[in-house]
């Protein structure tokens, strides 16, 4: 069984301190949901995990199944199994889907194996398939230029695509959920639980409960003044969206 450990974690982004020391601990085929208001570090959390450089680990660790992340690069965090999907995609005109998946796809192998010659063509086109048939995604979108025109759904579904394809064993969602109107959510929490399987955990962060009627969590933390405030079931995300987050700011005064 795979886990993900944060301990003690304290970040700075441009000399402010946003997180203040989060614990957390995520196992295979458990899904975490992150909740909180605007500026609690949520974000941040999801970023300093993926190695983003303008966010500093000033204290603390996080590990994946014992290795270190802090001490790797992000292109060696995602080969290790760890995967992050952006609240806002960018646009990469001139590289097909297709393309970029092929060569995310292969960096990973080289990673495992300096050796690797790649996947071959045909086998990355039958894998490619398969995995836009279980997302319900148009074939055409191998084709397309990598969220170059592309709606609010539809940039969040080759985020998933993206997961499905490189199979790691952690997922970050970043307010996936951000943007989409009730039928794009309904199609993009599918492809998650269509692709994440038993074996790879979830970090779900987002604002509101609705996506977690879909994507349903084991656990829910609620993130305030850059720590994890409370934790819960799922009832703790259904409390949040009755009562909001006045009741914890009381509770936990900064």
């Amino acid at each position: 069984m795979a886990e993900l450990v944060i301990k003690n974690l304290h970040v700075n982004v441009d000399d402010n301190e946003i997180l203040k020391g989060v614990n957390l601990a995520v196992n295979s085929g458990e899904v975490h949901a992150i909740m909180g208001p605007n500026g609690t570090g949520k974000s941040t959390l999801a970023y300093a995990l993926m190695g983003h450089p303008k966010y500093e680990v000033t204290q603390g660790e996080a590990t994946l199944d014992g290795t270190n992340l802090l001490d790797l690069a992000p292109n060696e965090r995602s080969a290790l199994g760890l995967f992050l999907a952006f609240q806002y995609p960018v646009a990469v005109p001139g590289v097909s889907v297709a393309n970029f998946l092929r060569t995310a796809l292969n960096a990973h192998r080289k990673v495992d194996d300096p050796e690797d010659k790649g996947i071959s063509i045909p086998d990355f086109r039958k894998k490619l398939k398969e995995k836009l048939a279980l997302l319900e995604m148009d074939e055409s979108f191998a084709g397309r230029y990598l969220n170059d025109g592309f709606s609010g759904g539809e940039k969040k579904r080759i985020e998933i695509l993206q997961m499905a394809t490189l199979e790691p064993k952690f997922s970050i969602l970043d307010e996936t959920d951000s943007g989409l109107d009730i039928d794009a959510l309904k199609i993009v929490s599918d492809g998650v639980n269509a692709t994440r399987g038993k074996q790879q955990g979830i970090l779900v962060i987002t604002h509101y409960q609705r996506i977690l009627n879909y994507i349903k969590p084991d656990f829910v933390h609620v993130m305030l003044h850059g720590r994890i405030a409370q934790s819960g079931g799922p009832e703790l995300a259904l409390q949040l969206e009755e009562e909001g987050y006045e009741w914890l700011r009381e509770k936990y005064p900064a």
